[in-house]
């Protein structure tokens, strides 16, 4: 069913986008943060219900989410969603798949999280392709202003906080112009497949952190080690 849902969203995208990319980046991107609206909706839900408290789950999720809604003004400022049909099958697929992963997410999280490392993978692979076939004219325009300030300027403690892979404030990317733009976007999305993988761990209710968890817990070690020498 996983692989069933994610070849649908990619047929139609690759069907009706085939030669405009920005409207198809604008609707990978519009539907791409749904999964994570639906971990954080269950999450809450459990915490309600009193199953179990996860904070560093709500963060990363919350910091996933983020991190596509700034893809999303990216692609918006290029002008990716200036016909309404793209916007009407954008936000249309965006319900249906919420309501889907929400369900899916309540019974089984590992489920719906493989679905998400599916669909990063295919958003990868396609900002891949799309930077080696537009290298040189990319990289003759401009960053977008939202992108130089998330990547750049911005305050980066939510840029930090989703790549579970990365030690704190390790990956600044270089936003210089539009191809640089493209590439901190697509290994964005490598880093949500690395952390996707990370939640489907069999112990990852227990051993999964937040980056900033992991390093204030390095520093109260650090500390401690201080302290007794």
């Amino acid at each position: 069913m996983i692989r069933l849902l994610v070849n649908i969203l990619v047929f139609v995208i690759n069907t009706i986008y085939r030669d405009r990319p920005y409207p198809r980046f604008y609707v990978l991107e519009t539907v791409a943060r749904v999964p994570y609206f639906s971990y954080l909706s269950v999450l809450h839900l459990y915490e309600t219900l009193g199953f179990w408290r996860k904070a560093d789950w709500l963060k990363v999720h919350f910091a996933e989410s983020w991190n596509e809604l700034h893809h999303l003004l990216i692609m918006e400022s290029l002008g990716g969603d200036a016909f309404w049909g793209d916007r009407l099958l954008a936000k249309t697929t965006a319900l249906i798949y919420y309501w889907i992963i929400t369900f899916l997410y309540f019974f089984s999280p590992r489920s719906a999280y493989h679905f998400m490392e599916l669909v990063e993978k295919h958003a990868y692979s396609s900002y891949h392709k799309f930077l080696t076939a537009n290298e040189v004219e990319l990289k003759a325009q401009s960053a977008p202003l939202v992108a130089i300030r998330y990547y750049r300027d911005g305050d980066l403690y939510m840029f930090d906080e989703f790549q579970t892979s990365h030690t704190l404030s390790e990956r600044r990317p270089q936003i210089d112009n539009l191809y640089d733009v493209f590439v901190a976007i697509r290994d964005d999305e490598m880093e949500h497949v690395r952390t996707m993988e990370a939640c489907q761990q069999t112990n990852a209710q227990l051993s999964f952190k937040s980056p900033h968890t992991l390093e204030m817990k390095t520093v109260a070690a650090n500390f401690e080690v201080e302290v007794h020498s």
